[in-house]
């Protein structure tokens, strides 16, 4: 049997090289996209580019963003895509056909359950990238985000979807 402290130095010696294993693999995939280009020295370049970056940076990140559940950011990503295409559609629709005396524009007031700094990011990032919904500001305390909505009838129903869709999928892989 392997005695605790050497797996404890090899998990230290690992992190020291490879302090973020989830963007070292993104930033790979996303060089490998950008080159557009399936050769060795593209794929050496981007692993390059995944291990020198976050080699780089760790100092700027003293406490790294605990994922508690990785499996349901594929979930999480599946439902973003989707709401965001249906958005697209929606606002299509009320550019094109709503008269501009119907149109109900409305701020939300959206309280956060959410205690994690990145996880409150990546929310507030969704709202922005969901077409006809804006996130224009974080509460000084933290708890609460203020969101422009460009045709909210009902602005409670736009906080409760908010919540359940996107802030209770983001607890559950955050927190």
């Amino acid at each position: 049997m392997t005695p605790r402290p050497a797996i404890e130095g090899a998990q230290e010696m690992i992190r020291k090289f490879l302090p973020h294993p989830y963007l070292t693999l993104i930033l790979a995939i996303v060089w490998l996209l950008l080159a557009n280009a399936y050769t060795i020295n593209s794929l050496v370049f981007a692993i390059l580019v995944g291990l020198v970056i976050p080699w780089i940076t760790a100092p700027y990140w003293p406490a790294r963003a605990r994922v508690a559940n990785p499996l349901k950011i594929a979930e999480y990503a599946l439902v973003v895509l989707w709401d965001i295409v249906m958005a697209n559609i929606t606002v299509a629709r009320i550019v094109l056909f709503m008269p501009n005396a119907k149109l109900q524009p409305a701020w939300v007031t959206v309280p956060l359950d959410l205690i994690s700094p990145e996880a409150i990011t990546v929310l507030s990032g969704t709202i922005t990238m969901t077409p006809g919904t804006l996130t224009a500001e974080l509460a000084a305390d933290g708890h609460s985000l203020l969101v422009h909505c460009l045709h909210a009838p009902d602005p409670d129903e736009v906080r409760d979807e908010i919540k359940t869709r996107y802030e209770a999928r983001l607890k559950e892989i955050f927190e």
